[in-house]
């Protein structure tokens, strides 16, 4: 294990997750690369589930299912299925049945009720299931079913994504070890709110529903809220978080939240770096001012400049680029109040240019560039409103030829 803070640990071992869930991860042949693309979540009864799903007003059946079914059951969710390789969106009444018979036969191999199975899918947006090879492969699916079966589930839902995306914690409270683990994929059309990305937590210290929804809000908002690839919504996008097991007092649920903060941030940093044809992650921390919303805005509005990542790829110390965007975020601040940094070097000087040597500066954000993945390959810029106490961070990348190259033959 690696220390994080004072509460809690990384956990390197792939064989640890919360106690109580299971996973499975296998090929269906619903992809043409015969990698794994069908992945199962079991979590054990009276388990409470949470979920966020994508803003866009297109949005596939999936989705409207799973919110229902959360509303509905109160949270009491147990398992949930998701498949990689086709969208199974703007795909119609043929879609929307095609969801409900995967989530009918999944319950009935687990023994379980229909409404207590949610479905998520990710892949070619107007491409229908391919229903016949998915059933057909659930068998296979549960009898997978294991606790150190994680790495699997997590490569299954990949699409694009380079690497599989994952993370678990632990910690301990009252003496009783407490985990908590996430996984997720997202490389392309990633912009907040919840975007093109799939992402699932699992704790396993039981909260109430109220309380758990509250905690599952405040850490996307914090982290996949708060993410841009290229400025992209789609219509699959869902954030899910369950947790089981022995209630704990309320006094440590916000011990509890920073471990969600934690998984979410993680997970979201590790969409962002991995967005397609991306070399380094972009961080963007606002601060001094009025309040955080205003902070993240301005962050986010940086983020998603595609003239501030095309600078960031040709290690382009732009900064006027830079300002542009926070000009553009709709957030009142004062020029002349500003402290701009990249990097360690300050550009800005209570708004006015600051003696800077150039070279240093490219060769911080090209140094970036080869440096170690998720350590040493994050290029950091940071602007001091000097209007407050308030700040926020968003996460982004470089915007790159290759990401060109990739969407531009997404479907060919």
């Amino acid at each position: 294990m690696s220390q994080i803070d004072t509460n809690w640990s990384f956990v390197i071992d792939r064989e640890v997750t919360p106690a109580g869930f299971s996973f499975a991860g296998i090929s269906a042949g619903l992809k043409d690369s015969k990698k794994k693309d069908l992945a199962l979540i079991l979590a054990p009864e009276n388990s409470i589930c949470s979920g966020l799903f994508t803003q866009s007003k297109v949005r596939a059946s999936c989705v409207e299912i799973c919110e229902q079914r959360i509303e509905r059951s109160s949270g009491l969710i147990r398992a949930i299925l998701i498949n990689s390789g086709q969208a199974n969106a703007c795909t119609g009444y043929l879609g929307m049945q095609h969801t409900l018979s995967a989530t009918r036969e999944i319950s009935k191999l687990l023994g379980i009720k229909e409404e207590e199975v949610l479905m998520c899918s990710t892949g070619v947006i107007g491409v229908p299931l391919h229903i016949k090879d998915l059933v057909n492969n659930l068998p296979n699916l549960v009898n997978e079913l294991k606790k150190n079966n994680f790495p699997n589930a997590a490569e299954a839902i990949l699409t694009t994504d380079l690497v599989k995306k994952t993370i678990t914690i632990k910690t301990l409270i009252q003496g009783r070890e407490v985990t908590i683990s996430g996984f997720a994929k997202g490389s392309g059309m990633i912009y907040p709110n919840m975007a093109t990305m799939l992402a699932f937590l699992t704790c396993d210290v039981g909260v109430e529903k109220k309380e758990w929804d509250n905690m599952i809000s405040v850490a996307a908002n914090k982290s996949f809220n708060a993410i841009s690839v290229d400025g992209e919504t789609s219509t699959n996008d869902a954030f899910i978080g369950i947790n089981t097991g022995k209630k704990i007092d309320k006094k440590f649920l916000s011990k509890i939240q920073s471990g969600i903060d934690i998984v979410c941030q993680s997970l979201a940093k590790q969409i962002a770096r991995d967005g397609e044809g991306a070399n380094c992650l972009l961080e963007v921390l606002v601060y001094g001012a009025r309040n955080n919303s205003d902070a993240i805005k301005m962050a986010k509005s940086i983020c998603n400049s595609a003239l501030v990542k095309t600078a960031i790829h040709g290690c382009d110390p732009n900064w006027g680029r830079i300002i542009s965007s926070a000009g553009n975020s709709g957030i009142d601040f004062m020029l002349d109040m500003v402290d701009l940094y990249i990097g360690e070097f300050q550009i800005l000087k209570k708004g006015k240019l600051n003696q800077y040597d150039s070279f240093k500066v490219t060769n911080y954000m090209r140094t970036r560039m080869n440096g170690k993945y998720l350590v040493e390959d994050i290029v950091s810029i940071s602007l001091n409103l000097n209007s407050g106490n308030a700040k926020g961070t968003a996460w982004g990348c470089d915007l790159s030829k290759e990401y060109v190259e990739i969407n531009s033959e997404y479907t060919t």
